[in-house]
């Protein structure tokens, strides 16, 4: 008697091993060796279901495969995997709409997320990393730039209603020298240093002690502006010569905003009948899990989140 393969786990997926002799319920096209090859419609022996098209057994192409959880995945496929373009909507509400490769959301992207905050930027390995931009739908505020393994990290801003924080970040919070820039038309200059203190609870005879930035102000000043050049004008051209005609299609750059532009379905192994293995999310569970806003500073150190 076969035992029942258990599920095994890998960060925050969930894959499921092959489950036994039923293969599930197919009607489409095969190819010559039988295999489910172009368009058709699955029944997962889990409960899931896949419409679109396979190639040598494998989805491959365009597809919609749904959860008998209600979560479900419309877009392309590679050799069984997701691969390409594609929209996953989570159980919880939750939705990601862009580049996926090996199962994994990389590259561009859209995460919409379920208390309304989005995220739109970079991914790599399934996480938020690369330049993006997360804003925060409560305050409206919202972090631009560098990410690095789901959190900011490297030069970034943070922009509130009436004034914004440019500088560094690490592990998701401000580090180091920045400045806070005020709508009034001033910025103050300093930095933000790593300080120890006891966590809350309970008293204990050795208190967990836990590092938080504090923001150390230094100098106020005007807001300082870049110096724009203008532009010269030009030369007028001499007799019997033609002026230059300008580039076709040729545009400035775009800027990036503040210091720099701008964070949930295991797949089947290979079966004989080719989709006989049932593919769940982790996120099944419950999609991304938003970032907390970063808590706001005393009046005097500039209101920073």
């Amino acid at each position: 008697m076969d035992s029942v393969p258990a599920r095994t786990f890998s960060g925050s997926e969930e894959f499921e091993e092959e489950a036994g002799p039923y293969l599930g319920e197919y009607e489409g096209d095969r190819n010559e060796e039988g295999e489910r090859h172009g368009y058709g419609k699955a029944t997962l022996p889990n409960g899931d279901t896949f419409e679109g098209q396979y190639e040598h057994g494998k989805r491959h192409g365009s597809g919609t495969y749904r959860f008998k959880n209600g979560a479900r995945y419309i877009g392309e496929y590679i050799k069984g995997k997701k691969h390409g373009q594609g929209t996953f909507i989570y159980p919880d509400g939750s939705k990601y709409e862009g580049s996926w490769v090996d199962d994994q959301r990389h590259g561009y992207g859209v995460y919409f997320y379920v208390n309304g905050d989005t995220f739109e930027g970079e991914w790599q390995n399934h996480q938020r990393h690369g330049q993006g931009t997360y804003t925060y739908k409560e305050t409206g505020s919202k972090y631009v730039g560098t990410w690095v393994n789901g959190k900011p990290d490297g030069a970034g801003e943070m922009v509130h209603l009436n004034h914004r924080y440019q500088g560094s970040f690490m592990a998701g919070h401000p580090s180091g020298p920045g400045k806070y820039i005020f709508d009034i038309g001033c910025e103050q200059h300093g930095e933000y240093i790593a300080v120890e203190q006891a966590a809350g609870g309970e008293e204990e005879e050795e208190p967990m002690m836990v590092t938080i930035p504090k923001w150390k102000a230094g100098k106020i000043t005007p807001i300082t502006l870049r110096a724009v050049q203008e532009p010269e004008e030009p030369a007028e051209p001499a007799e019997g010569e033609t002026a230059p005609e300008e580039a076709e299609g040729e545009k400035p750059a775009e800027q990036a905003e503040g210091a720099t532009e701008e964070e949930p379905a295991a797949e089947e192994a290979a079966a004989e009948e080719g989709d006989a293995e049932a593919e769940e999310p982790t996120e099944a569970e419950g999609g991304e899990e938003a970032p907390a806003e970063e808590p706001a500073a005393e009046a005097e150190e500039g209101g920073e989140n």
